[in-house]
């Protein structure tokens, strides 16, 4: 029993040097001379022993680059982050830049520089082109009296005065057929910029036949085989640098 025990111990004993021995062939041993884990956020040059890394920063302000591949340190694309995020000087505004918009050195032209330092993407022929959608569905759904499409472009207050409207007229059973036949213009009047909250306001000029019909059918208001010039000022306001890219009408002016 004894000598069974004996050799059953040796066999392990030997299975257990086998095993430590693989292990210290597979993994290796340390020997002093290793080098550290890479550091995948560390600059590029400071693993390549360059100096340019700051010791002990915090890792989000530490400086970030991609460098060439040839080594050219003049070619630096930087990547966003704290110590990146440098506004370098200003470049002069070009003074044709509202062409066709806005005469240059006009308060105007002054008010949309305004709206262009915050927003640098914004376009001003593109805006006048949106007006003129907008104005033209808001016209319609007004004649319509579609409360749901009003409400996503206009003001709280706006809203109230034409849901006002469009009740009064409901309730005298009177309805309202309106076509557009062209939106000819449509002049940035004035700019406002205050504290990120930007205002236009915009002089349309279009052609359109409406007519208004009473409970028992007969044309109380309008033409329904005329096209009548109509002129309206309308004042559409948005914030600034905020996530809605909607401009809702403010407040409306209407007359020829």
């Amino acid at each position: 029993m004894q000598d069974s025990f004996d050799i059953v111990t040796i066999v392990f004993l030997c299975l257990a040097v086998f095993v430590i021995w693989r292990l210290r062939s597979v993994l290796g041993q340390r020997t002093g001379s290793e080098r550290p884990p890479v550091d995948p956020f560390a600059r590029r040059d400071a693993r390549n022993g360059e100096p340019g890394a700051r010791k002990g920063a915090p890792a989000g302000q530490q400086e970030r680059a991609v460098r060439p591949a040839n080594g050219d340190g003049g070619n630096v694309v930087h990547l966003p982050g704290p110590a990146n995020d440098v506004t370098g000087p200003e470049r002069p505004a070009d003074p044709d830049r509202w062409k066709g918009v806005a005469e240059a050195g006009s308060p105007i032209a002054a008010g949309l520089d305004a709206i262009a330092a915050l927003e640098p993407a914004f376009d001003a022929k593109g805006f006048q082109e949106g007006a003129k959608a907008a104005y033209e569905i808001i016209v319609t759904a007004f004649a319509q009296g579609d409360r749901k499409t009003l409400k996503g472009l206009l003001s709280r207050e706006v809203f109230d005065g034409f849901d006002r409207a469009i009740g009064e007229r409901e309730r005298r059973g009177e309805v309202v057929n309106t076509t557009f036949v062209s939106v000819d213009n449509a002049d940035i009047q004035a700019v406002d910029v205050q504290n990120q909250i930007a205002q236009i306001t915009v002089r349309f000029s279009s052609k359109l036949i409406t007519a208004t019909y009473d409970v028992e059918g007969k044309v109380i208001d309008g033409a329904p085989d005329e096209v009548a010039d109509v002129g309206d000022t309308w004042t559409f306001s948005r914030t600034l640098r905020s996530r809605d890219p909607n401009w809702l009408l403010i407040a409306t002016e209407s007359g020829q």
